[in-house]
């Protein structure tokens, strides 16, 4: 080859560096390697969080502590927490937890055990394991680790899950297994999500429609006999039906939070100006942290809110389908099963706060107080983005690859023409 034809092909594969390939992938779309909009939508709910927090919290922490920011100060180390937490995870590729998954999901049952045998109970319930002074609740690893041990099963077995019901029942025996520890705790609102979240990734990874339904059924079966036969649960069902005929009794939560609900209206009684969060509603910065919320910022902040959260939903959602597109199905299914489990978290969470759904001890993703909850839907959400980042960086190597063979055939055609 002429030395000059092969300088001149340098020079052109030379030309497509990573920035110029990357918008020519994306034409005039932002060139950026990542969701700017889930970076966004996150840093505004942790604003949010972090007020709604401090508001919430300060009465409490006033008559425990003697300090109205104690649980501010904490919750804001758990942001802080969270964010470094997701900016490490940003750094591991998909590759890593496609071949780990297994592994988490006995981390999982270990710490699931580890909080039914020697774990901090709290109202009755075993939910904590405290080391040292940081308390943590394995609930909320399990579901995440759960849902990537799901996304490999559907993976490896997916023709399985198909065609016959061996396939199909084996994740539901793992799930059985974790439904029982959590409800040994007893925990029945994330054996709900986790339930719900398993069905709808078998939904969508193509199960029988009979298979499917039988499992419906059976499930909703199961949770009525677990509602009769407990009286902690029929209680909570009798204040959800009929919250005012016993309201300073099973249905005291519920109706104050109703009570702020109403005070909000449309722009809310302003920031601070809450009087039901001293003290007269129970759990006020953590699972009802929306009542809250809506006393103090109205109809106007639960709607800022749930366009967040709904609009991180929708594009962990689309996530999701282009990773399926692109051939990347562990990818696709972990995509799906982050947004399906904060779109049920979220739901639950409102639906009990506003009397829609009966009380659940669910957290607010991103925004309730909690260190567990916010550093593991931080890890999830930095999965969604990791899984971005690369579909992204696919198609740009993709571009460099077409670039390359364009190159090559230009300086093969000129070699030609010399001769």
């Amino acid at each position: 080859m002429d030395p000059s034809m092969q300088s001149t092909s340098h020079r052109i594969i030379q030309q497509f560096s990573l920035s110029e390939m990357f918008a020519n992938r994306h034409d005039h779309v932002s060139q950026r390697p990542y969701s700017l909009v889930l970076v966004l939508v996150c840093l505004a709910l942790y604003t949010i969080g972090f007020i709604i927090v401090t508001s919430a919290s300060m009465p409490i922490a006033e008559r425990m502590y003697d300090n109205p920011y104690h649980f501010a100060i904490r919750h804001g180390i758990y942001v802080l927490l969270a964010i470094t937490t997701a900016l490490i995870v940003l750094n591991i590729p998909m590759q890593f937890w496609r071949m780990v998954n297994p592994y988490l999901l006995f981390l999982a049952i270990a710490l699931l055990i580890i909080v039914i045998v020697n774990g901090k109970a709290v109202y009755g319930s075993t939910r904590w394991i405290v080391l040292g002074p940081i308390t943590v609740q394995p609930a909320e690893p399990a579901k995440l680790f759960f849902f990537l041990y799901l996304a490999g099963y559907l993976v490896r077995r997916y023709e399985q899950v198909q065609d016959n019901l061996r396939g199909f029942f084996k994740p539901l025996i793992v799930f059985f297994v974790f439904a029982a520890l959590l409800l040994m705790q007893p925990d029945l609102g994330t054996v709900v999500v986790m339930f719900t979240t398993t069905l709808a990734l078998l939904f969508l990874a193509g199960a029988r429609l009979g298979h499917f339904l039988a499992v419906i059924f059976t499930g909703a079966a199961a949770f009525a006999l677990l509602i009769a036969t407990s009286d902690y649960r029929r209680a909570r069902i009798s204040g959800f039906l009929d919250p005012w005929a016993d309201p300073f009794g099973d249905g005291y939560q519920l109706t104050q939070s109703l009570m702020a609900y109403g005070r909000g209206s449309w722009f809310g009684e302003g920031l601070g100006n809450s009087l039901q969060k001293l003290e007269f509603l129970p759990e006020a910065h953590t699972d009802f942290i929306m009542a809250i919320l809506a006393e103090e910022f109205g109809y106007v902040g639960i709607l800022v809110v749930l366009v967040l959260l709904f609009t991180l939903i929708v594009k962990g959602l689309q996530i999701g389908n282009l990773a399926l597109s692109n051939q990347r199905p562990f990818e696709a299914f972990t995509a799906y099963g982050i947004s399906i489990w904060i779109c049920l978290q979220t739901a639950i969470n409102i639906g009990a706060s506003s009397g829609l759904l009966p009380t659940k001890g669910l957290t607010l993703p991103l925004v309730s107080y909690g260190g567990s909850s916010l550093i593991i839907m931080s890890i999830a959400v930095a999965l969604l983005v990791r899984i971005d980042f690369e579909l992204r960086v696919d198609g740009v190597h993709a571009i460099s690859r077409s670039a390359r063979s364009s190159s090559a055939k230009k300086a093969k055609a000129g070699r030609g023409d010399d001769e």
